[in-house]
């Protein structure tokens, strides 16, 4: 073996050393600007005061992938709705609108933990479980008499998206589907209807701003001469 072959393979044996610890460390960081569409769970009773159980979600999150793939983001979206209250006997009955004020904010925070498929590749799609808590917070005005409750409870999620783009611009979309049993009602209505889950399931759309490269050692360097 030459001086210069000697020389070059040093050379590239350095690179991979130095390559493959900066794979060990090197993640990605990145925002996301999200907004879609959420429906909760207790379709009745949000059908009685809201005339709709879905309405319009945005929100955020902050992620951090690491280059095998897991990834770890925190996350939260604000939901709300107006409407009014409502008197209903029964289940069966029919609801009667009483013409007073109701405003229904929901903001689930999240935390979820969930796996990358394809890292560093033009679309990657992910899916992941999260667990965190739901703040719900109720306004209404019954013959000029403010009521505001609000209580917060904790919850479960599953989501499941795709990534596309490999620059520090991409986009997605996600499908999430969360879980808080044991919430408080709504307006009391809930009650009737048997309704205690705040959850529901949703569908967004996302701008992703990546810092970082999240880079790996290439697997053919090319042949060494």
């Amino acid at each position: 073996m030459t001086s210069q072959t000697r020389l070059r393979c040093g050379a590239v044996a350095l690179a991979l050393l130095t390559g493959s610890a900066g794979s060990a460390s090197a993640g990605e960081l990145a925002a996301e600007l999200q907004a879609g569409y959420f429906s909760m769970t207790a379709t009745k009773s949000a059908e009685a005061l809201f005339d709709s159980s879905g309405g319009f979600i945005w929100g955020g999150a902050v992620r951090y992938s690491f280059d095998l793939g897991v990834y770890l983001s925190g996350s939260v979206r604000t939901f709300s709705k107006t409407g009014e209250r409502v008197f209903v006997a029964g289940p069966t009955e029919p609801v009667s609108k009483l013409g007073f004020p109701l405003d229904l904010r929901i903001t689930p925070y999240v935390l979820t933990l969930g796996y990358r498929f394809r890292q560093g590749s033009l679309v990657v799609p992910y899916g992941g479980i999260g667990a965190g808590i739901t703040s719900f917070r109720e306004e209404s005005s019954v013959a000029g008499i403010a009521y505001d409750r609000s209580e917060t409870k904790a919850g479960f999620n599953l989501v499941g998206g795709v990534e596309v783009g490999k620059g520090r611009f991409r986009f997605g979309g996600e499908a999430g589907w969360s879980t808080v049993p044991d919430a408080v009602g709504v307006a009391g209505v809930s009650e009737v209807y048997g309704e205690d889950n705040l959850g529901g399931w949703s569908v967004v759309g996302k701008l992703v701003i990546a810092f970082g490269t999240g880079r790996k050692v290439p697997d053919d360097l090319g042949p060494i001469p």
